[in-house]
């Protein structure tokens, strides 16, 4: 199926739910918010809630489910399906990635609660609006992801580093990049870094740990901001009997707009 800029975001949850689009959802449906996933057993949900508000920059939260089990959210305009509508998931039992599956339902337990984070392929739109490339979609990628040194604040089980998503830019876009991103605190905000990668803990750009490598120009520097597969590595580390999330890059496309998030 043919999903591209000019999707709309239920074009692109209608493909996933169908198993016909499961890969990265960069550069589709623009001007509409994409959304992490961390879904959890009950047990762990109130944990986990402070521990976004304590990670505001990498865990910055959409919205949550009110009840244990709730499968569907209206965001905006229509109604979605947590367990469908999302391209790819990952399923982790005791902290382990066991299993990587396009649609949740048969995986499915009433005490889970979701968690939809913001995601840095929101404000893409205003950093191409902006006049800057986006050397993964250019290059038709997945976003490179990088573990770091980055500490967060651990709260009960949930703890670890920050993951990062680069963009390579040249030092003005970067500047301008951090005006344009500042606008939008609740999908990660300004950058947490840029430059030289060794002082966060990454020692090869060419080996991102989530996502695919892209091409730096010898004009360019990485500009890094704090990722949605964060909330992955804390999971891992909570070591839940059962916990799901998307894919890296597989995100869940809502009906939200990127405009409605900007603060002045």
């Amino acid at each position: 199926m043919l999903l591209d800029a000019h999707s709309s975001p239920t074009a692109v949850r209608t493909a996933a739910r169908q198993g016909l689009w499961q890969g990265p959802t960069a550069g589709l449906a623009n001007g509409y918010v994409q959304a992490n996933l961390a879904i959890l057993p009950k047990a762990l949900a109130d944990d986990f809630l402070k521990f976004c508000l304590a990670n505001p920059k990498p865990c910055p939260l959409l919205a949550f489910a009110t009840e244990p089990g709730q499968t569907d959210f209206v965001l905006a305009d229509q109604a979605l399906d947590i367990r469908t509508d999302a391209p790819r998931y990952n399923i982790f039992r005791g902290g382990v990635l066991s299993d990587s599956v396009t649609d949740l339902t048969a995986h499915w337990r009433d005490d889970m609660v979701s968690f939809l984070i913001g995601c840095s392929f929101s404000f893409e739109e205003a950093l191409q609006q902006g006049g800057i490339e986006l050397r993964h979609q250019t290059e038709q990628k997945n976003v490179p992801m990088y573990n770091t040194n980055i500490r967060l604040t651990p709260v009960g089980p949930f703890l670890g580093n920050m993951v990062v998503s680069m963009r390579p830019m040249r030092a003005a876009d970067a500047i301008r990049a951090i005006q344009i991103c500042s606008r939008f605190p609740t999908v990660h905000g300004a950058p947490v870094h840029l430059g030289d990668p060794k002082l966060i803990g990454i020692n090869d750009l060419q080996a991102p740990d989530y996502g695919d490598a892209v091409s730096i120009r010898a004009d360019e520097i990485p500009v890094f901001w704090a990722c949605g597969v964060t909330p992955q590595v804390a999971i891992k580390n909570a070591k839940a009997d059962l916990a799901f999330s998307h894919s890296p890059g597989c995100m869940l496309v809502t009906d939200l707009t990127n405009a409605s998030l900007a603060v002045l």
